[in-house]
Parts: C-alpha cells; sequence; structure tokens
C-alpha cells in the first residue's frame, strides 16, 4: 500500500497540534487541540480556514470546451457567466453519479473543481469523453493548492492581504487577484453553508498564503479547522457527500438536487435514464431527520417504519448549530414529508426519529 501524501501543509498543522488522519490517500488534520465542536461554531460565528489541498482540479480549454462540458454535465454550462462558478453533476449512462463537481468559467478556459476520492477517476472519465471534441484536459491538481476561508468574517480576515476589493465579489462569483503577493484565483463559494472563499494558487506558495491568512484573521477570531469540522458543518445545510449521499448508486433527483439537471439543454450523458425518473417519479428520496431518542445516527445504520426496513442512514451527527443529533437517509418517497415518524436502528436498539425539512441550517446571509 503506498504511503499517504501529505500536503505542503503538514508541518503547520502538527505545529497547531492537530490529530493527523489519512482521507483519500493524504494526512490532513481532522482536529485540532480545541476540538471540532469550537472549530464548528467558529466558522458559524466568525471564520475557520480548511486545507484542502486534497481536492483536485482539471482544466478544460479549446474551441469545443463548452459544448464538450455541456455533454458530459447536467447542468447548463452555457449559462455560467464569465468568472462564475456553479454547480454540477456528471452521470453514467444509466443516471448515477461519477461526480458532484464545481465549474469556473475563466474566458480563456474552465476549470473543474473535483473530489479528492475521484481525482483519477473523474480525470479518466473526462479524457475518455472527449474524442470527437476539439478539446484539452489537463489535470492541474499537483500544481494547485486549495484552501478554504469560510464564515461570517472570511472576508473581513482576507481582505487585508488582498489587493482587490473583496465586497465586489458577489456568491459564485470568481476574480483573480494577488493574495499576500500571491497570485491567486479566489471564488466567492464553499461548502459549509456559510460566506467565504476557496482559493486556488501555485502548490509552492501554500505556507506563505497560509501563514498570512492565519496573522490577519487572528483578531477576528479566525481558527485553523479540521475533516471534523467540515463534516458538521456541510451537513447541516444539507450539502452531499461523495459516497455518502450521491454515488454510483444514486441519482441526482432522488438525491434532491434535480435543480442541478437541465433537460432544456441538448443531450448529455445519462439524460434519457434521469428523464425516466422524472417521469416515472423517484422510488425513494433524501430526507433529512432529527433523532427524538437519545442515539448517534451513522453512515451505514437502518432506518425503521412500523418495525420493517425501508432506508439507510447516509449520514448522522451531533449538530454544534442546533445542539441535537441529526443525519440524512434515503426513505421510500411515501415517507419523505416532514413530521413523518422512523426509527433509526442503533446498536440494536430503534430510536425514534422524525422526518424534518431540509436544510437543517440556513445562515444569515441568506435568510
Amino acid at each position: 500500500m503506498p504511503h499517504p501524501k501529505r500536503t505542503r501543509l503538514y508541518d503547520r498543522h502538527v505545529a497547531l497540534g492537530a490529530r493527523m488522519v489519512e482521507f483519500a490517500g493524504w494526512l490532513l488534520p481532522v482536529q485540532y487541540p480545541t476540538g471540532p465542536k469550537a472549530e464548528h461554531l467558529a466558522v458559524r460565528t466568525a471564520a475557520g480556514v480548511f486545507d484542502i489541498d486534497h481536492m483536485g482540479q482539471v482544466n478544460v480549454s479549446g474551441p469545443d470546451a463548452l459544448r464538450f462540458l455541456q455533454r458530459v454535465m447536467t447542468a447548463d454550462v452555457a449559462e455560467i457567466d464569465p468568472w462564475q462558478a456553479n454547480y454540477s453533476l456528471m452521470c453514467y449512462a444509466d443516471g448515477t453519479i461519477v461526480d458532484d463537481v464545481f465549474i469556473y468559467q475563466l474566458d480563456e478556459r474552465y476549470m473543474v473543481a473535483i473530489n479528492a476520492s475521484n481525482n483519477r477517476k473523474d480525470t479518466r472519465w473526462l479524457k475518455t469523453h472527449a474524442t470527437g471534441f476539439d478539446v484539452t484536459i489537463d489535470n492541474v491538481s499537483k500544481s494547485t493548492y486549495m484552501l478554504a476561508l469560510q464564515g461570517p468574517k472570511a472576508a473581513d480576515c482576507l481582505q487585508p492581504i488582498a489587493d482587490g476589493d473583496l465586497s465586489q465579489l458577489l456568491s459564485h462569483q470568481t476574480t483573480r487577484s494577488q493574495i499576500a503577493g500571491v497570485e491567486s484565483l479566489n471564488g466567492r463559494t464553499g461548502y459549509t453553508g456559510e460566506d467565504g472563499f476557496e482559493l486556488y494558487f501555485p502548490e509552492q506558495m501554500a505556507v506563505t498564503v497560509w501563514d498570512a491568512i492565519m496573522g490577519a484573521g487572528k483578531s477576528h477570531g479566525l481558527v485553523p479547522c479540521g475533516l471534523a469540522a467540515r463534516d458538521s458543518l456541510r451537513l447541516e445545510p444539507c450539502l452531499p457527500l461523495y459516497g455518502d449521499e450521491i454515488s454510483a448508486s444514486t441519482n441526482p433527483l432522488e438525491a434532491g438536487l434535480g435543480w442541478a439537471v437541465s433537460f432544456d439543454k441538448a443531450d448529455f450523458v445519462g439524460r434519457d435514464a434521469l428523464m425516466k425518473v422524472w417521469l416515472e417519479r423517484p422510488e425513494r428520496r433524501l430526507v433529512a431527520f432529527s433523532m427524538r431518542d437519545r442515539g448517534v445516527p451513522r453512515h451505514g445504520y437502518k432506518v425503521l417504519h412500523r418495525d420493517e426496513v425501508v432506508g439507510v442512514v447516509t449520514s448522522g451527527i451531533y449538530s454544534p448549530t442546533l445542539d441535537s443529533f441529526v443525519g440524512l437517509a434515503y426513505v421510500p418517497s411515501g415517507l419523505r414529508s416532514p413530521g413523518t415518524e422512523i426509527d433509526i436502528l442503533i446498536r440494536g436498539k430503534a430510536k425514534h426519529a422524525v422526518v424534518v425539512k431540509k436544510p437543517f441550517y440556513v445562515p444569515a446571509y441568506r435568510r
């Protein structure tokens, strides 16, 4: 087995007392000494910074770049304006999910941000489908570093070291600017539900940018955050995780991601299969639930209704914001309505829960 890779910031994380774990072939901080709850609440009230260099990036360029992406993406890529970013999915012919991605329209090219565990698979998938298109597909993950700065005070932390006015950058817009003197692509995007930024810059400048952000954010309550807080933060706004909520055995419509599928554009991979699901209606749905009995729901736990197994938990956590245990699960479509009573089988015992409206949490700037 190959040894897990280390990011450029490995020594910084160790010096800060982070507990390092292997994730998607990388050694990454799962938490710092203050703990995941404190990190989570810091992002909800101030700001947190995440080392997410394990994520992948693929550049797509050439005369047929748009036509090609329209073919392999579920979203209408033509609707992404220059210097904007948007969510999409790539699907197999049967409508199940290859990966979920973010597409950045950068005038001369597109950049597709992909999940760490799918980096090699996604690149092969794109290159396999490039036949007949005048496109260049270039995986730039090794040369590109990625940080996420998230929270209501994220802009306050970043502005002192940025050479542009960040207040002019709206949600899902991107810009190039200098961050601590380093050329960076900055997207007002993220995976926590909060306002914030995802930064892409040369890999060798990681320590410079990290140190500058940590210094500029200190007075605003910025903290470094690990994978545990990232998971609880994304689950509260019900953002899917590949391998849990979405996978090669799920489709976008049952996952509640139909808004990322455009049936109005020309044919795309998986369109007919997804159209069938849309017309026939999904047999199951991804729902949010809240525990009423004491118990921790976890991925893979069975969902019961009237003592019969009807579904499975995809993710479950203690929600620091709500101070309760919550989760996501696939259940038959007839059980998707808020208020529906279910049970979660936890260590052999049925624990009462109730289906609730998604999402669990909406940030103040979106209310």
